[in-house]
């Protein structure tokens, strides 16, 4: 069997579009030589940097597109502009007529959701698609969802996420049998809303042969890594995940105003610059950037905006490992085995093949 994994690019997607997306692709491709790639996008400006970058040779195809997504469009103008024609939707339908085994856009996050809900359409028995990321923590990494895909939620949709959360753990993390932890503002069982309590009986009560239930997790547990997998809802996810970045940001900022301050500070920075090198390589956005939308007939990746080659890089590294292990059949097994989905799930199917 082939080992080839072909992933869809939207090559005009991002604050810098072809100029970080190319590059990115050829950083990728050299770490995984079986990736090859479909570029969408404005040929005119793709292929001269295909063409520069001898790590792509016989690895992309390109295809022409005339319509890109600008960062502020509004998704549902996004989709009624670009449905059918934009290199953002083209790069999804490449996952969604096979051509593809997953796609990953650095564009507007809105219209890649919206977009990507409509050509691929959600898994039977889930409710909504979730963003989930991957978090630095001092133990390694955690995945965290939903990072910003809905706000609000209920105990449904909550299990949902515990069961792709830990699918996707299971792929990146390697890990046979992930914890699972609910955010809330306390570890206590009377804590919390509602929907995280009611959350956390089935999940109690299911018994999931595929995962862990830790129980409630605090925020000073995230970058502990207490559990390997985070789940909250999309307003409280996104905000955590925006607080992050702030904050490594502004450690950056007082570390390198400090070691500049005074002679002595200087030279103690020469003395410790290794140690300052693997904090700042381990504070690095680019090396975790990559949120998998996680509940959909198909694998998309959303890369950050603004980041660089290497960051896009990392987005496309998630992509392969995503489709090279099979993420759908993952999610899918582990939903089936957990009885607190496994109704819903069903009753999807039924309503589905109804439809037809």
């Amino acid at each position: 069997m082939s080992n080839r994994v072909c992933i869809s690019l939207d090559a005009m997607g991002g604050d810098h579009g072809p100029t970080t997306v190319v590059p990115g692709a050829a950083i990728a491709r050299e770490r995984h030589p079986e990736l090859h790639f479909i570029l969408f996008g404005d040929e005119a400006v793709v292929r001269p940097l295909v063409e520069a970058e001898p790590r792509l040779k016989g690895a992309v195809e390109i295809r022409h597109t005339t319509v890109a997504v600008a960062m502020d469009d509004k998704p549902s103008q996004a989709v009624r502009q670009g449905r059918g024609k934009s290199s953002m939707w083209r790069a999804i339908q490449a996952v969604r007529d096979g051509e593809a085994q997953a796609a990953v856009s650095a564009g507007n996050t809105g219209a890649l959701m919206a977009m990507s809900k409509i050509c691929l359409k959600t898994m039977a028995g889930i409710e909504r698609p979730a963003i989930a990321c991957l978090w630095p923590t001092v133990r390694g990494e955690s995945v965290v969802l939903d990072v910003g895909a809905t706000i609000g939620t209920d105990a449904e949709h909550l299990v949902e996420m515990a069961v792709m959360g830990s699918a996707m753990a299971r792929i990146v993390l390697d890990v046979e049998r992930p914890t699972v932890g609910l955010l809330n503002v306390g570890t206590e069982e009377m804590k919390g809303n509602e929907a995280v309590k009611e959350a956390a009986r089935l999940l109690r009560e299911s018994e999931p042969a595929n995962f862990t239930y830790h129980g409630f997790v605090e925020g000073t547990d995230l970058g502990r890594g207490t559990t390997d997998v985070v789940v909250t809802e999309g307003f409280t996810g996104n905000i955590a995940l925006k607080t992050a970045e702030g904050t490594a940001k502004q450690i950056a900022s007082y570390l390198k105003a400090a070691m500049g301050r005074t002679l002595s500070a200087k030279i103690g920075y020469l003395f410790a610059r290794q140690a300052f090198a693997a904090l700042r390589e381990k504070m690095n956005p680019s090396r975790a950037n990559g949120g998998v939308f996680l509940g959909l007939e198909g694998i998309v990746i959303k890369s950050h905006g603004s980041e660089n080659a290497q960051g896009f890089a990392a987005a496309v590294d998630l992509a392969h490992d995503m489709a090279r292990h099979d993420l759908m059949r993952t999610i899918r097994d582990m939903l089936e085995q957990t009885p607190a989905v496994a109704a819903g799930m069903s009753a999807g199917l039924d309503a589905s093949l109804a439809q037809k």
